[in-house]
């Protein structure tokens, strides 16, 4: 019985130039005829190792020693479920699983081209195939490991050495299933002799060869054609290694076999199931983005009143102009100090002007919040992170009335032109 797990690793469809460094394998110069082609995989050699222990540990040693009746029951069941396999895995292995054309046309011992990706964007092309140099079907596919193209792709089998497709794809389906089936059926066989060995080992030595066998402590195997003694440890921990594998092997089979059903019942192949996942978004990455910061148009009252003035040390950004703020990092750039010497000096003003001449929400809106917490005069470099400053035209002012000079507007929302000549008015 054998694990046939053939999903795993990457796989190339295309054989490419050898002098590559991140090739994962040099194609075959020929093509492979089946699985029994060279060169052999250690999959396909483990799994032949598998299936000749599970046979001779079932038949050899645990199902002798069932009574009369179940002997025989298991050795016609069991027996009949392991030759399936035997002959549908032998099956899968050995047929070419090859399209039509390539078996008609292509000549195995001739060398296979190196597949050029200046010439050709794919190696198979119109239903045209650069390396096999013949038309195949809509659903062949070139496989590198066998280096031909195979009719009716679904996958390549490491456990079989041997491509899978609509040639062979039944026989394979078959290897599992029997494979599972034998695992299900030695396995209880298994543990009834590891039970009854502790709970009433008489049931056991029914044999008519335990008639000559002194002692409890010592059992037979390979009956009746071959008799060997054994200790009750040896049977013991050989029972546990064969439970350990059966239960593994049962585990990855199962799965096996319940994922071919499910492509079976989808009608589409393991090649076609793996390409629609590829193609689907991993759910995982369908992760919500966050929100996009307001832009350096947007409005005050879109983002919120600030509650925490900026003092004269704020940084500036390196892009800065006009006691403009962008949102682009901090840079060691100070305001200058003259300024803030003006704006602290018009501040002693601000709170007897009217606020129809400040901008709402902006500077008002900043100034009462801090106001209300107490300080008596707070300083006036209150910046706006990612407000746009704006000049407003000449005759225009804030409050609607005409002017003489063009007004330039500080991040207050005010004046700083007309605050400066109302300070230079009442300086004596």
């Amino acid at each position: 019985m054998t694990n046939l797990s053939c999903l795993s690793g990457d796989r190339r469809t295309a054989p490419q130039s050898s002098g590559s460094r991140t090739e994962l394998f040099s194609p075959p110069l020929r093509s492979r005829i089946n699985g029994w082609s060279p060169p052999l995989h250690g999959f396909q050699l483990l799994a032949w190792l598998l299936y000749g222990f599970m046979a001779v540990v079932g038949f050899g040693v645990y199902v002798p020693l069932l009574p009369a009746p179940w002997s025989s029951a298991a050795y016609g069941t069991i027996g009949a479920v392991f030759l399936l396999h035997l002959l549908s895995h032998v099956a899968a292995v050995t047929v070419d699983p090859a399209d039509l054309s390539v078996r008609s046309r292509k000549e195995y011992s001739s060398p296979v081209p190196v597949f050029d990706n200046t010439k050709h964007q794919h190696v198979i092309h119109n239903l045209h195939c650069s390396l096999c140099e013949v038309d195949v079907g809509p659903k062949a596919k070139h496989c590198s490991s066998c280096n031909k193209c195979i009719a009716d792709f679904d996958h390549h089998c490491k456990w079989l050495n041997n491509c899978v497709g609509g040639r062979n794809y039944w026989f394979f389906f078959v290897t599992i299933s029997s494979a599972v089936a034998g695992m299900v059926l030695l396995i209880p066989v298994v543990l009834f002799v590891f039970v009854e060995h502790y709970v009433n080992p008489s049931v056991l030595r029914t044999a008519p060869q335990f008639q000559t066998v002194k002692g409890n402590g010592t059992w037979l195997v390979f009956l009746p054609a071959a008799p060997l003694e054994t200790s009750s440890l040896s049977l013991l921990v050989l029972a546990f290694i064969t439970v350990l594998l059966g239960l593994a092997a049962l585990l990855l089979l199962c799965h096996l076999l319940c994922f071919h059903v499910y492509l079976l019942s989808q009608g589409i192949s393991t090649y076609e199931y793996i390409v629609r996942k590829r193609q689907s978004p991993n759910p995982k990455e369908k992760e919500k983005l966050p929100a996009p910061l307001p832009s350096n148009g947007a409005t005050a009252q879109s983002l919120g009143p600030l509650e925490s003035p900026v003092d004269c040390d704020a940084p500036l950004s390196s892009r800065s102009c006009a006691f403009k703020l962008e949102d682009k990092g901090q840079t060691p750039g100070r305001l200058p100090e003259p300024i803030c010497a003006e704006l602290e000096e018009v501040n002693g003003e601000r709170r007897e002007e009217s606020p129809a001449q400040m901008i709402p929400g902006k500077a008002a809106a900043l100034s009462d919040a801090v106001f209300s917490r107490g300080r008596s005069s707070p300083p006036l470099c209150f910046l706006l992170v990612g407000e746009p400053l704006m000049s407003l035209p000449v005759g225009r002012t804030l409050g609607g009335t005409s002017a003489e000079k063009p007004i330039v507007q500080d991040p207050l929302g005010s004046s700083i032109m007309d605050r400066q000549q109302g300070v230079k008015g009442h300086t004596p």
